[in-house]
């Protein structure tokens, strides 16, 4: 009895792994660009999308895509991630750099809050590692990894994108967002 249980467990392990590896997937087509050396420039768009996405980074679509493709071709949203203001239906411009989750400061956020200069908040592109490690949370690893990532992407967009670095999370984030500007 134990050997036919054992090999019913395998037969079944066997069709499972089959039915897994065979179901539907979606599939993403990006164009190779690099073999159409004669491809007008208006037959393909490079932007960069950066954000809460799964894969950031440079991506290649056919001329007319929209936001939405990009978003795609980037691995798409990440868990518990929007597209915040961002338009999915707007068509993309060549060279253009995609933010993804980020929302929009209206002209009234911006302005500074009475009694609160500007100076107050610390700038995040161009603290130090001793500054960065005064905020609440952030030691000296987590302030060395602010600006390793600062020197390779260039400077911080917008406060949001700190959630890129690795060790700040949502929590850590929403703690941080009111003490630092960009």
């Amino acid at each position: 009895m134990r050997a036919l249980a054992i090999v019913l467990c395998a037969i079944l392990a066997i069709v499972g792994y089959t039915w897994w590896q065979g179901r539907a997937r979606p599939v993403v087509e990006i164009p190779d660009v690099s073999s159409t050396s004669s491809a007008a420039p208006t037959e393909v768009v490079t932007v960069h999308v950066i954000g809460r996405v799964h894969r950031p980074g440079i991506v290649t679509l056919p001329f007319g895509s929209r936001v939405g493709d990009a978003v795609a071709a980037s691995g798409g949203l990440k868990p518990g991630a929007s597209s915040g203001d961002l338009n999915l239906a707007r068509v993309l411009v060549d060279g253009e750099q995609v933010v993804v989750g980020q929302r929009r400061q209206t002209s009234a956020e911006a302005m500074e809050q009475p009694g609160e200069p500007a100076d107050a908040l610390l700038d995040l592109n161009t603290a130090s590692a001793a500054a960065l490690e005064e905020l609440p949370g952030v030691g000296p690893v987590l302030a060395g990894r602010i600006v390793a990532w600062r020197e390779d992407n260039g400077p911080f967009p917008s406060v949001e994108i700190l959630g890129e670095v690795s060790g700040i999370g949502d929590a850590l984030l929403a703690q941080l967002r009111p003490l630092v500007r960009v």
